[in-house]
């Protein structure tokens, strides 16, 4: 054993430090869209078994709360900030977490997962830990952003700022035993997720598209870019009202009108020639799951035979889901320095989910609920384990160019 120096850094001794030197740890992608994809995977097999009566529930939180929160607020809420923090470097040309305080990030959630499960009665620590995680990341996207003076990617602050509210307020709501306002919350947060796919979906989606098509100009669309935006936000207050404090307004048109602007948007950026590039069918085919969950949605305050859960779930599998895989699997090939190619296994990956989106939202009146159910949730896992496998590597190695990142 070498002698210690005390001119050097005291950390330098400590194993954490070094590990938090690993390649895994050098952008906020890495470790966030690794393990909050084997996280999910892990969630819906715990749901799983408690759809088949193999795993007791013991806690006073419902299941269904907890499967929710896990999908929504843990697994979605990680990579949304894995994505922002990463994509951020790139806007602003300011460093993002990386090193050691990234791994304290990375084990604050990951140490809430662990309570939650484990100990799902512990809803302070729980709070704690989801508000040290969100808030956190919101400190530093804002320092980056704000510190650039990158007034144009403000709106994600708002949007994080939202997500982290409808979190807590879902656990305190939960704590106190109110668990139908806690479920609107988390019904809240997959619209905020909605509004956040379709900000940056408007960015990305024609820049992909045309990359990947080697075409000559990008499809924007500035106008519904920011008209989604403003009905997006007056359907969540919209929602919210109705849902929560029994005003009389159906926010059922604001839904449904957001639900178009999402389907118009759609239209003008598909191109034929997607069919042949996987990261780009995928893209284009999440993106259109969550307009059409969205406006099934929207048609639920109208039409009685279409359920509002189910639909959502079209948004959460389908839309939030397969844009998730197909995003996280481009933005880690191309910040690794590897080839834009997602291979055989990914489109599997990408078709199992699809497919598991469409089973849970538009088979339960056919097959049975709980087949329905059991079935989504099995392509879900699926889906999730060949990326985990297939990117596993990919995500914490060195990048193949040298490059840091």
């Amino acid at each position: 054993m070498r002698p210690l120096n005390l001119e050097e850094p005291i950390l330098t001794h400590y194993k954490w430090y070094q590990i938090a030197q690993w390649p895994v740890f050098m952008m906020p992608f890495r470790p966030f869209f690794l393990l909050a994809s084997i996280w999910s995977v892990i969630a819906v097999c715990v749901w799983v078994m408690v759809l088949s009566g193999d795993f007791q529930w013991q806690a006073t939180l419902p299941a269904t709360l907890w499967h929710a929160h896990e999908m929504i607020f843990a697994f979605a809420g990680a990579i949304a900030v894995g994505f922002l923090l990463t994509a951020a470097q790139t806007w602003t040309n300011i460093p993002t977490l990386s090193g050691a305080t990234l791994m304290v990030l990375v084990f604050i959630w990951a140490a809430t997962r662990l309570i939650f499960i484990l100990y799902p009665h512990l809803l302070p620590l729980v709070i704690l830990g989801q508000l040290a995680f969100w808030l956190s990341a919101i400190v530093c996207l804002s320092s980056m952003l704000i510190g650039a003076k990158s007034k144009n990617n403000y709106p994600f602050i708002a949007v994080l700022s939202a997500l982290c509210v409808f979190n807590v307020l879902f656990l305190l709501l939960s704590a106190q035993g109110n668990f139908a306002s806690a479920r609107t919350f988390s019904q809240l947060a997959v619209l905020g997720f909605m509004l956040l796919i379709g900000m940056v979906g408007g960015r990305v989606i024609p820049f992909f598209t045309t990359r990947g098509l080697k075409l000559d100009h990008q499809v924007r669309t500035p106008r519904l870019d920011k008209a989604l935006r403003v009905v997006s936000v007056l359907g969540m207050c919209g929602f919210a009202l109705s849902q929560l404090f029994n005003v009389a307004l159906n926010p059922g048109y604001l839904i449904v009108l957001g639900a178009t602007i999402h389907l118009l948007r759609s239209g003008l950026w598909f191109n034929p020639d997607i069919r042949y590039v996987p990261l780009l069918w995928s893209l284009h085919l999440g993106y259109l799951l969550a307009a059409i969950g969205l406006l099934l949605c929207g048609l639920s305050f109208f039409i009685a035979i279409i359920r509002f859960t189910d639909a959502l779930h079209l948004i959460t599998l389908g839309g939030i889901g397969l844009t998730i895989l197909a995003m996280i699997a481009r933005v880690s090939l191309g910040h690794t320095g590897r080839a834009l190619s997602a291979g055989h296994t990914m489109s599997v990956a990408f078709m199992l989910l699809a497919c598991g989106a469409v089973i849970r939202a538009l088979l339960p009146h056919f097959i049975g609920p709980h087949l329905a159910w059991f079935s989504s949730a099995v392509l879900w896992a699926a889906a999730f384990t060949l990326f985990s496998l297939s990117y596993f590597n990919v995500l914490t190695q060195k990048r193949v160019d040298g490059r840091r990142g």
